[in-house]
């Protein structure tokens, strides 16, 4: 049976009880649907940018944007990676009512890597692995091993994930956050599959705060707190291998807080300023696929591309400024435009 080792510390006190009263004064907050629902979109490409951008994958924040705004179909492996995580990400409700079991994780999984690695898409490895990278030592390069996951064989895996899931249905002791800051380490720490661990690892936390009525799509993003220091988060993931996750605990604790910190600031912002930033139209939408593959544009660029007047041009173009996702560089008739 699954039973985690830390110690609960004045700091991991101090932080869950700061954590409930941030949380309490967003709900508290009366925010205009329309607001809402902008912050959500926003926090779902920004978790699916950072998620992605851990792991390796190249793509910028602009594009990634304005791939999953865009609405066209995946190029590449990277664009497929970034479409099926975001998708995930929307669709995370769906599990909420149900446990989460061995299939839900598989089936995450497989969608995740659908299209881009469907050899091992939902399938739990059955294989000897090293979680590391290359260092150069004396101008060689040596693997670096940060972690050797302790199961190698597939029932032994399944057997490890099934005791920690059925632990974070059943427990009734342990504090919410601290529950899911353990499934956190310890799902990176099975390390189920071949590939792909961490951004599964990051969906299944996210639907286990929505389990428990923490709206974090809605609310926060608690991706931006790793990507401020991406090592960091390795490195405090690692200091739990060894079975005890207090410090763990302590960084993950720190990291919520951290994002409703950030949250808070940006709605009250939001509010007082009664600026909500706008969808892109469908048209804008064509610009800014257009502007992916061109350094910077001109309105008469546009103009001949689009077939459309230069009073259209230039009202597009000053619509995608307004909303934060062009800027205009250069004086009135030498101007030219490119993404922010």
């Amino acid at each position: 049976m699954f039973k985690p080792k830390y110690i609960l510390s004045p700091q991991i006190i101090a932080n869950l009880t700061t954590i409930e009263r941030l949380y309490g004064q967003l709900e508290g907050l009366r925010i205009p649907k329309k607001l809402e629902l902008n912050l959500e979109r926003d926090h779902l490409i920004k978790s699916t940018y950072i998620s992605n951008s851990i792991e390796g994958n190249p793509l910028s924040f602009p594009e990634v944007t304005n791939l999953l705004l865009g609405g066209r179909v995946p190029a590449n492996r990277d664009e497929r990676e970034v479409k099926n995580y975001f998708e995930l990400l929307k669709s995370l409700e769906q599990y909420i009512a149900q446990p989460i079991t061995l299939q839900t994780v598989t089936e995450l999984h497989e969608r995740l890597l659908k299209s881009v690695d469907n050899k091992i898409a939902g399938s739990i490895r059955n294989t000897r692995v090293v979680v590391g990278g290359y260092e150069s030592v004396d101008g060689i390069p040596k693997l670096r091993v940060r972690h050797e996951p302790p199961f190698h064989k597939k029932f032994e895996i399944e057997q490890a994930l099934v005791e920690l899931l059925e632990w974070v249905e059943k427990d009734t002791d342990t504090s919410t956050l601290l529950k899911i800051g353990i499934f956190h380490h310890h799902h990176v720490y099975i390390h189920p599959f071949v590939d792909g661990n961490g951004r599964t690892c990051r969906l299944l936390t996210a639907l286990i705060f929505l389990k428990y009525k923490y709206q974090i799509n809605t609310y926060f993003v608690l991706d931006d707190y790793y990507d401020l220091d991406r090592f960091a988060y390795s490195d405090k993931l690692s200091t739990a291998d060894k079975g005890d996750k207090t410090e763990w605990l302590t960084y993950f604790s720190e990291g919520v807080k951290y994002s409703l910190q950030s949250a808070l600031a940006r709605v009250k912002i939001a509010m007082q300023s009664g600026k909500v930033a706008e969808r892109p139209t469908p048209k804008e939408q064509e610009i800014l696929v257009y502007l992916q593959s061109h350094i910077e544009v001109t309105s008469q660029e546009l103009v001949v591309e689009f077939d459309i007047s230069r009073q259209q041009a230039h009202k597009l173009l000053a619509g995608l400024v307004d909303k934060g996702f062009v800027q205009k560089k250069g004086d009135t008739k030498g101007s030219f435009y490119k993404l922010r």
